[in-house]
């Protein structure tokens, strides 16, 4: 039997993808040793510049280390670096989000290939397991409408669509009965989500869809991926004491000064984006952010009125922070980039800044810590993550790979230095 090997880069929606084509491999015997493999297959993600080096250098080392293997080329990347690493001959196939549940077929299939596919396609692959990891990733939707100046992603991922929710609901509940008590939505704007009722002619929004899977016996936190803003919802608001919500929540606000967020042509402006995060820290939420850090147009006028927007009025404890990186076809693209030493000082003052604030919520916790533990690190040394997003260690013989634990009076720094 043919062994295939998955390497995946990215966000969740990829994890998620990359369960889709283990679901449909067929005959073929997934394995976690790359040395094992007849096929190494790269599911790439192309958000930034280094996501793009990153996939192109793993795939270089693969060829040059593993030099029987065959490589096949699919993700986010296939129409940047897909096609060139195709025409340069490195990758047997490259092949587009919509033919991943065809992967039997295509290793099958000796001719090289390659096959952009439908960017209006939703898979109806049911994924019931997910390999390495103790918590169920689920892909609401795909796709989005967003037009931010910045962003590739609708180009390489389409419009907004989404799943149907009783497809939704099934995978989780096969999930849950298979013990996954961890769900987390994903998707590439998952805030867009509706399901149409077509009795009544309604949308559902994403609030009506966490009352359902709270639902599910065996169910016991709901995490989501990044959310707009403008998507949090006064319904949503009223969902955010439930048990069944994890306390921490990925708003993407990508900057904080109004120019700026003009320039980027964002939805979301500061005055609206502080009032959304104060309500959120006072149900006591972790909240974390993206954020893009020398686009065009940021002058030291406008990166320190984001700054001390960040330091004084935005309650952060996390951060996914971005240097600019130039995606060619969007309209930032044709702006004058910013100088790179200018834009690592302003990483490095944003960085520090959101890490002190990480630290004074983290030390501040006075409630007990829910703990799904993923993996042992070291000897009686768990790993796993709270309520919070935060990632705790404990040291114990009781505690095993994908079990919950209460953790009362944690000294989170004598684990993490």
């Amino acid at each position: 039997m043919k062994k295939l090997f998955f390497k995946t880069f990215g966000c969740r929606t990829n994890i998620f993808d990359t369960e889709v084509m283990i679901k449909n491999i067929g005959e073929f015997i997934n394995t976690d040793k790359i040395e094992e493999a007849d096929y190494i297959i790269v599911n790439s993600c192309t958000v930034t510049n280094s996501a793009d080096t990153n996939t192109r250098q793993f795939i270089n080392r693969a060829k040059r280390e593993f030099p029987n293997a065959e490589i096949f080329f699919t993700g986010c990347g296939i129409s940047g670096e897909g096609l060139k690493l195709y025409n340069s001959g490195i990758v047997k196939s490259a092949f587009g989000h919509s033919e991943k549940a065809k992967i039997s077929e295509i290793l099958k299939n000796n001719e090289r290939r390659y096959i952009v596919g439908d960017l209006n396609y939703l898979d109806k692959t049911v994924v019931d397991n997910f390999s390495s990891h103790s918590r169920a990733f689920i892909k609401i939707q795909e796709g989005c409408d967003f037009k931010c100046n910045y962003c590739i992603i609708p180009a390489v991922r389409g419009s907004a669509r989404s799943y149907p929710e009783n497809y939704i609901l099934e995978q989780i509940k096969i999930l849950a009965n298979n013990g996954f008590g961890e769900i987390i939505l994903t998707g590439t704007n998952i805030g867009s989500y509706i399901n149409i009722n077509i009795k009544s002619g309604k949308n559902n929004s994403l609030a009506n869809l966490l009352k359902k899977i709270a639902e599910i016996r065996g169910v016991r936190r709901i995490r989501l991926g990044s959310v707009e803003p403008s998507q949090i919802t006064p319904e949503f608001i009223e969902l955010l004491d439930e048990k069944f919500m994890g306390k921490y929540l990925h708003i993407a606000i990508q900057y904080a000064d109004n120019n700026m967020l003009k320039i980027m042509n964002r939805r979301n402006r500061v005055e609206n984006d502080i009032k959304l995060f104060e309500k959120l820290a006072m149900h006591g939420y972790a909240i974390g952010t993206d954020f893009i850090v020398g686009h065009p147009g940021e002058d030291e006028v406008i990166f320190k009125s984001a700054f001390e927007n960040l330091r004084n009025n935005y309650p952060l404890t996390h951060i996914h922070l971005f240097k600019y990186s130039k995606r060619d076809g969007t309209e930032s693209a044709k702006m004058r980039e910013i100088s790179p030493e200018i834009v690592k000082d302003r990483f490095e003052l944003i960085n520090d800044l959101i890490k002190s604030k990480y630290e004074k919520f983290r030390d501040n916790i006075k409630e007990p810590l829910i703990v799904l533990f993923e993996k042992e690190i070291e000897k009686d040394i768990f790993e796993g993550y709270d309520q919070f997003y935060f990632p705790v260690r404990f040291k114990s013989k009781d505690i095993f790979d994908g079990y919950w634990h209460e953790i009362k009076d944690y000294n989170w720094r004598n684990f993490f230095n």
